[in-house]
């Protein structure tokens, strides 16, 4: 009489395994989260108890024409991100995930922004392109006047380029990896079907990336959105209010106007902007309904 062989079944973890995490967001996002929509709702100069205001702090909030464009301006910094970034992190990672000569150095060389602060970078910066000491001040056939913060278009453009060479190592690092996971049966068999370099990689690679994708994009809105010290060191929100994004704004009100419910209401914008944009973007990938159709096999 032979023993018929057990199999195990291996289910989902307990919500134990998740406990953690969990307590751990609770109180460092949700509970935070759930105070600065309580003092949306007062009158708080940070000093003293808060007192009820009602909804004033959002009428006023969204009556002030700084506040409708300083969302606009938000949005505009994360499509040009988004525009940027993306291919560019695509190549670079998928370049330095093969077996090139010198790729290791060149690539360490490459991820050296990430090394650096936000604050750093910035204050770089601000030095290279100073209008009066720094390089569009040497190179005005270039540069016009030299003042590249003098004008909203030049000043939105050195932000952009400015986050684009901070984080794009950092989303190259994520295509990198993703990369690296794809099956070589694939491109083995593309080959012996004699499909060249292109090919390969808008049929192959491109595809294989797709859930890398869907992560870089959320990741470059989340963090486009909540910007804040390139623009507080680079431009102070100048010319004007030419480039006050959503953050500095609420920044302005907060710590400089010390009006902390007005803050807190721009804040919880922010928060809802980010969450918005971010479902949208993988809901329009497709990501969900490919997810549930394969937990359905």
């Amino acid at each position: 009489m032979t023993s018929q062989p057990q199999t195990t079944r291996m289910g989902r973890p307990g919500f134990g395994w998740a406990l953690p995490a969990t307590v751990f967001f609770a109180l460092f996002a949700l509970v935070p989260l759930l105070m600065v929509a309580v003092l949306s709702f007062t009158t708080w100069n940070g000093l003293g108890p808060p007192e009820f205001a009602g909804t004033s702090n959002w009428t006023r909030v969204f009556r002030d024409p700084v506040m409708i464009e300083s969302i606009w301006l938000s949005l505009l910094l994360t499509a040009l991100g988004v525009a940027v970034q993306t291919p560019l992190s695509i190549l670079l990672g998928v370049w330095a995930a093969g077996h090139q000569r010198n790729r290791a150095v060149l690539s360490a060389v490459y991820f050296v922004p990430l090394l650096l602060s936000t604050t750093a970078v910035s204050v770089l910066w601000r030095a290279v392109l100073d209008p009066n000491f720094g390089v569009p001040s040497r190179a005005t056939w270039l540069f016009g006047d030299g003042n590249l913060f003098g004008g909203q278009a030049t000043a939105i453009g050195v932000l952009a380029f400015v986050s684009t060479w901070q984080f794009t190592p950092f989303h190259t690092l994520i295509y990198q990896g993703a990369a690296r996971a794809i099956p070589p049966v694939l491109y083995q068999a593309a080959l012996i079907d004699g499909a060249g370099r292109y090919r390969r990689f808008f049929h192959i690679t491109l595809p294989q990336l797709r859930n890398a994708m869907i992560t870089s994009v959320v990741l470059m809105v989340v963090g486009g959105l909540t910007t804040f010290e390139t623009v507080l060191i680079l431009t102070q929100g100048g010319p004007g209010t030419d480039t006050t994004i959503s953050a500095y704004y609420m920044y302005q009100k907060a710590f400089k106007g010390f009006d902390f419910g007005a803050g807190s209401a721009v804040a919880l914008v922010l928060v809802a902007a980010a969450t918005v944009v971010s479902l949208v973007v993988v809901r329009a990938s497709g990501y969900d309904r490919m997810r549930s159709s394969t937990e359905g096999l």
